[in-house]
């Protein structure tokens, strides 16, 4: 990555200008600098990357309605890593009084791609049970808090080591997904909203119940046609203003935490890459 100047953009009809406070890395933007995510986000070269936006708003195209100048804002974007960022209105939300600008920019992809992970990928319902990997990382956070927020119950997937910090996340219980005899002595499950994939994902399949749900947002497990009595749901997290200002809220409410490990400006986003690649706990935030 260089870091440079670059032609200001212009919002277009639908389209928000926002002054970005803060941007944050996520594994996409890694992956797409890297050339491993080419096949589904490519770049055209020269090109910014960058997906979670805020900041606050300095003008807005002749369609957009519910926006004005100075206006506190936040949500998904594209070409995020830059002073100036065009965003479609329809995924922006205003800022909750209460939640930091800077601090705001580490909640707009993970929350809503935890939201999704469940309301889209395993909807489990009042009394069901799911088991969410990977419940300490972002994405887990939020699609245990969110499932916990429609009456079902929830296990965090952990590995044996967090047990105890698992208890910070209010889930009914803790499981180590990393203990194959403790995965074998689980009940069944209705639902697993997955976020680590592998061993883990193929092991967990045969604790699902017939007719119950594997969703995740890594892809399906190696072993799925094993098990085709369970319903296997890719998720691929899009825009959602409403989702996302539900998780936020519930961030200044504290019934939803989100970690942020690191600031750094952005200048120097390459080395807020390595950190963040060595899989620190919690997110990295690129300040303008």
């Amino acid at each position: 990555m260089k870091f440079g100047d670059w032609p200001d953009p212009s919002p277009g009809p639908d389209e928000v200008l926002v002054r970005v406070a803060a941007t944050s890395v996520n594994p996409i933007d890694f992956k797409r600098r890297s050339g491993e995510a080419k096949a589904f986000a490519p770049i055209s070269f020269p090109g910014i990357i960058g997906i979670d936006v805020a900041g606050t708003v300095v003008s807005c195209g002749a369609q957009v309605k519910g926006f004005a100048a100075g206006d506190r804002v936040f949500g998904m974007g594209g070409q995020a890593y830059a002073e100036l960022c065009a965003v479609k209105a329809e995924n922006l939300a205003k800022v909750p009084a209460g939640l930091d600008l800077v601090e705001s920019a580490a909640l707009p992809l993970v929350t809503t791609t935890g939201y999704q992970l469940i309301v889209n990928g395993a909807p489990v319902q009042d009394g069901q049970t799911v088991l969410v990997t990977g419940a300490l990382g972002s994405v887990g956070r939020a699609a245990v808090f969110t499932a916990k927020s429609r009456g079902a119950k929830v296990i965090a997937g952990v590995r044996k080591k967090h047990l105890e910090e698992a208890a910070a996340l209010h889930a009914d219980g803790a499981l180590a997904i990393d203990d194959n005899e403790a995965v074998a002595a689980m009940q069944m499950l209705d639902a697993v909203a997955d976020t680590v994939n592998g061993a883990t994902a193929a092991l967990l399949m045969g604790k699902i119940k017939a007719g119950g749900i594997f969703a995740s947002v890594l892809g399906p497990p190696q072993n799925r046609a094993e098990y085709p009595s369970v319903k296997v749901v890719p998720v691929f997290a899009r825009p959602d203003a409403k989702g996302l200002l539900e998780l936020a809220t519930a961030a200044v409410e504290g019934k939803l935490v989100i970690p942020i490990a690191a600031k750094k400006p952005l200048r120097d986003a390459a080395e807020a890459h390595e950190l963040a690649a060595k899989g620190v706990n919690g997110k990295v935030l690129l300040v303008m």
